[in-house]
């Protein structure tokens, strides 16, 4: 058939096999950078520069800050921080 792409001519079986080795390779891939998180995190808990549950909370409004959460919203989260750390008025 004129126009038609060889992926088209695939079965959904064909599809979901070629779908989980792309999958895993892409894992393969990342795993370096996740033990580089791995690695971060335990630094930073192993000096008692911050509790997990601080750094949940760091990434938490982190992630806020890059959907474009509203500001009330992270300044909950800040505010909480804050009475966690200390520090002056906002």
């Amino acid at each position: 058939m004129f126009g038609d792409k060889e992926e088209d001519m695939f079965t959904k079986d064909e599809h979901i096999v070629n779908f989980i080795k792309a999958f895993v390779a892409i894992e393969q891939e990342m795993e370096p950078l996740k033990e580089h998180l791995r690695d971060l995190r335990s630094s930073y808990a192993d000096n008692d520069w911050l509790t997990k549950d601080d750094m949940r909370m760091a990434v938490k409004v982190y992630r806020m800050l890059k959907k474009g959460e509203e500001l009330e919203v992270i300044t909950d989260y800040f505010n909480h921080l804050k009475q966690n750390f200390g520090g002056a008025d906002v």
